[in-house]
């Protein structure tokens, strides 16, 4: 990916007196993206800042759900592989059973195009992109700041970017979430092949994906088509390295793929905030992975880091244009119940989720494919109708079928 407009967009800021940008994005994923390009429509000068080369591998099943579409940029044209109108259920290979639905219920992409194309809009919208650009730190007060109303971003080179807020989306074990002081309470281990297949292996996958409700607690394997490669992952709590990577080599080899060698394996971690976690610090907010924000049961991110870099590049150019530390923590503080009260609802109603499905995997996989309101209600969420809070606050039955859930998670010892 291009990032010639670099010097222009530098010399453009010098140029008009002011050598320090309005917003500084750290991180070119999806949140980053997003959050620069909310900045940047609204005609601020943005910096977005990204270490690696564009467009990057990221492990990532590539989902995207309703929220995820409904939060893209307008005009947006989402690269998508495949198109997902089937799901398989299985219990660790077991009482396999298929759900159609006529209606797409949601799409498949490689990440790095889809990250590519997301910082392509954010640069058309007037954002500046620099590539290989590592921060090594942030500072809010001392003889790199000048004044009360700038953060001086530090680079791993020396080079010091002034601005009046910055956005921070490097991911959960990046710099700017450590600034902030983000607490995390849930880390779990995903492992993930990139498996290219023969066209007869690729057919028979089109447009259906493969859930696995996994052999540890609160683990689960994943299959997304995407053309001639087939995604194959799983995910469980972190500390169960040995017994995830040896589920992950049982579910391809019950999957008959052992005998095709993946393109890349890779594994990451994700890590889900604590209620009580920080959102911001001064004039730096952070979104996304950084955050720790991501559905604990499912741990689906993408959405969340649409949604919130949307959020954070809204309310980072309100930060900026503030002229004093309480304007700035008012502000920041907007932000972080706009985030709270949308996504951390989510988040509450997914812990809730995952604390059933940790202890009575069985139970959820017979509801999910023998219950077809149960169905349904998967379907209206990944086409994004609804969201998993949503359901269960305007629904009853959704409401009252959670409590029972609940309480038989709790009175059942787990197998």
């Amino acid at each position: 990916m291009s990032s010639e407009n670099d010097a222009t967009g530098a010399e453009a800021a010098n140029e008009l007196g002011d050598p320090v940008w309005d917003v500084v994005v750290v991180g070119g994923g999806p949140a980053g993206a997003s959050a620069a390009y909310a900045a940047a429509v609204t005609g601020r000068r943005v910096l977005l800042l990204e270490k690696a080369e564009l467009p990057r591998y990221k492990t990532c099943g590539g989902g995207i759900i309703g929220p995820s579409r409904d939060s893209l940029p307008p005009g947006f044209e989402l690269p998508l592989r495949d198109r997902v109108h089937a799901v398989t259920f299985s219990l660790n290979g077991r009482l396999a059973r298929t759900r159609r639905s006529k209606r797409m219920l949601f799409g498949l992409i490689n990440r790095a195009e889809f990250d590519a194309g997301l910082v392509e809009q954010a640069q058309k919208a007037g954002a500046v992109l620099r590539t290989g650009a590592t921060v090594s730190r942030v500072e809010q007060h001392g003889p790199a700041v000048p004044d009360r109303r700038t953060v001086a971003v530090v680079l791993s080179d020396g080079e010091t970017v002034l601005t009046r807020a910055v956005v921070g989306a490097d991911g959960s074990a990046g710099r700017i979430g450590a600034h902030v002081g983000v607490k995390l309470d849930q880390v779990d281990l995903g492992l993930e092949a990139e498996i290219p297949v023969p066209a007869t292996v690729a057919e028979d996958w089109e447009g259906r994906v493969l859930i696995d409700w996994g052999p540890m607690p609160g683990s689960y394997g994943w299959v997304f088509p995407k053309g001639q490669t087939l995604t194959v992952g799983v995910i469980s709590a972190r500390g169960e390295g040995a017994a995830t990577k040896r589920y992950l080599e049982d579910f391809i080899a019950r999957l008959g793929l052992a005998g095709f060698e993946p393109a890349i394996s890779s594994g990451h971690l994700t890590r889900c905030r604590s209620d009580d976690s920080p959102l911001s610090r001064g004039r730096v907010l952070v979104c996304g992975d950084a955050a720790g924000l991501l559905e604990p049961w499912t741990r689906e991110g993408i959405s969340f880091a649409l949604r919130s870099g949307r959020l954070a590049g809204e309310w980072a150019v309100r930060i900026a244009e503030a002229h004093d530390a309480v304007d700035a923590r008012r502000q920041a503080l907007n932000y972080a119940f706009a985030v709270k009260s949308g996504l951390g609802v989510e988040m509450a109603v997914g812990r809730r989720m995952l604390a059933v499905f940790e202890r009575r995997p069985g139970l959820l996989h017979a509801v999910l494919t023998g219950f077809r309101p149960a169905w349904k209600a998967f379907a209206d969420i990944t086409r994004g109708s609804t969201t998993l809070a949503g359901l269960v606050r305007t629904h009853p039955l959704a409401r009252r079928a959670l409590d029972v859930l609940d309480k038989r998670a709790a009175s059942q010892p787990a197998p």
